[in-house]
């Protein structure tokens, strides 16, 4: 090797050498974010697949939760081998066929004959391995206990099994793990280390070391309130690894980010204080509708567009999602806008501007709670009954159609735009005596400002949108009603809601 084994343990930082050096036949990491653990197992499995079979070699088999997951580990994997100067092939994409279905697959191949592979996160995926296993975010994963039992199967032939994860609430199958562990119940042995322990181990000196930049305990301490500011009221299970109380968040990070589309966009526009005074601000909304928002309409295709809305005025934001409807079940977000402190009449301008030019507008579901109830009643008034809802969000909607939603993102019949503000805002749905409700917290998002889940709100009232049955004609624009609060819906354009449901619980079934 270029590298030999005391030059690896000074590269690691300790915890990650700790771990790297164990030959535990199975390790549990219940770990913070952002302090390189992934990393190192890279590290590790490099070793283990380059060993000869004689030296303990073995296949690596590693599962996250996403593409990008997989595609950043075996990069990283890619880089240890070079480092470490071992032959191995290229990373290639290949296609295994598992019941019936083609899954993409990366693969690095070594001299020694042993392979890392990356996988997608079904149990079947494993059945007939040998090797080393990595189940990483593992409380993410859907059916863990099935993935685990897969993984464990491994071990019959000297196998390894690799279980990291930051946590995502006190119930999910990896903290019961943990606990049993502790209590003596499983013989596995177990880690844990927080962002504050990452950061007393050397992580920041190390970063400042990689970019080539001076360290100070200053500079060291803002980072870290950089990123608990980030992290707000999550940062306890983010970083400090205590999960959280009452079985977690309802939507996790894994959900949202499964469903995002590089083709979403999130526009933002905010506004200072004195903008409300500004004899021009409607000229200058109506200039920034036609340059910025005007392009993002006229790429959209002629399909079937709905709408859902979270008011915010100063304190919160105002959220306006658009999906379009892409077959029978499934819906694409071309775009989502998020305004703030932006004055009532621009908000009312600016909704008026979205819902009377983007193609076939179906239905829009409002916000109608204190200020966004006006915005509510004028879109009713001018659009019409059948195409606009006047929601006051209460724990009893928020009961009937979160789940509904959180249904959508795991089957993937919905996409969202990339974006961690999206899964941080989706995070502050929690389950409160087995119901879904926002919680109280906020989040410090990419901008530095506070947020309160805006897109979470907005998000599941455009998907309650989607649920609305019937249809304009293809091809044509529905007109906006001119007296609509006297204007009732024909039968083929009224809306039935139990048609609606049926038609995407069909499509679940399907998918």
């Amino acid at each position: 090797m270029a590298m030999d084994t005391q030059e690896l343990t000074s590269i690691l930082l300790p915890y990650q050498a700790e771990y790297v050096w164990d030959q535990s036949p199975v390790i549990i990491y219940e770990k913070s974010r952002r302090i390189g653990l992934s990393w190192g197992e890279a590290a590790a499995s490099v070793l283990d697949a380059a060993a000869s079979k004689a030296a303990g070699g073995m296949d690596c088999w590693y599962i996250g939760y996403n593409k990008d997951m997989a595609e950043e580990f075996i990069r990283d994997c890619a880089n240890w081998a070079k480092s470490f100067n071992e032959v191995c092939d290229d990373v290639s994409e290949e296609i295994i066929t598992d019941e019936g279905k083609d899954i993409l697959t990366y693969v690095i191949r070594f001299a020694s004959g042993f392979r890392i592979i990356a996988l997608s996160s079904r149990p079947s995926n494993l059945r007939g391995k040998q090797g080393r296993v990595i189940l990483d975010e593992a409380a993410f994963h859907d059916n863990l206990d099935e993935l685990i039992k897969a993984a464990f199967a491994l071990l019959i032939w000297g196998g390894k099994v690799r279980i990291i994860s930051t946590h995502d609430g006190e119930e999910n199958p990896f903290n019961l793990l943990i606990k049993e562990c502790r209590a003596g119940k499983k013989p596995y042995k177990v880690y844990r280390t927080t962002f504050r322990e990452a950061l007393s181990q050397g992580l920041y000196k190390r970063i400042c070391a990689m970019k080539g930049l001076e360290w100070t305990q200053e500079k060291e301490d803002a980072w870290a309130q950089e990123i608990y500011d980030f992290y707000g009221d999550g940062a306890a299970e983010e970083l400090d690894v205590i999960p959280s109380a009452g079985g977690g968040v309802y939507i996790n990070r894994m959900l949202v980010e499964r469903c995002q589309h590089p083709d979403s966009k999130v526009v933002r526009l905010e506004k200072p204080d004195d903008f409300v005074t500004n004899p021009e601000r409607t000229r200058i909304i109506d200039d920034w509708l036609k340059d910025t928002i005007k392009p993002l309409i006229d790429a959209m295709p002629g399909k079937r567009t709905v709408f859902g809305q979270d008011f915010g005025r100063s304190g919160d934001l105002s959220v306006q999602w658009l999906m379009q409807q892409e077959s029978p079940t499934k819906y694409h977000t071309p775009f989502l806008i998020e305004l703030r402190n932006i004055p009532f009449d621009c908000q009312e301008q600016i909704t008026f501007y979205l819902l009377d030019n983007v193609p076939l507008f179906f239905h829009g579901k409002f916000d109608s709670r204190g200020n966004g109830q006006s915005l509510a009643e004028k879109a009713m008034q001018r659009y019409g009954e059948s195409r606009i809802d006047c929601v006051m969000l209460s724990r009893p909607w928020y009961n009937q159609f979160f789940p509904k939603y959180k249904a959508a993102l795991e089957s993937k019949l919905i996409t969202v735009p990339e974006s961690e503000d999206v899964v941080a805002d989706h995070r502050r749905v929690i389950l409160d005596k087995g119901q879904p409700k926002m919680d109280d917290g906020r989040d410090k998002g990419s901008d530095g400002k506070w947020r309160h889940g805006d897109t979470a709100v907005a998000g599941v009232l455009v998907n309650a949108a989607t649920l609305e049955e019937g249809e304009p004609a293809a091809g044509v624009n529905v007109p906006k009603a001119e007296n609509s609060m006297n204007t009732r819906p024909s039968r083929l354009q009224g809306r039935t809601r139990a048609g609606g449901l049926f038609r995407r619980a069909i499509g679940y079934l399907k998918n």
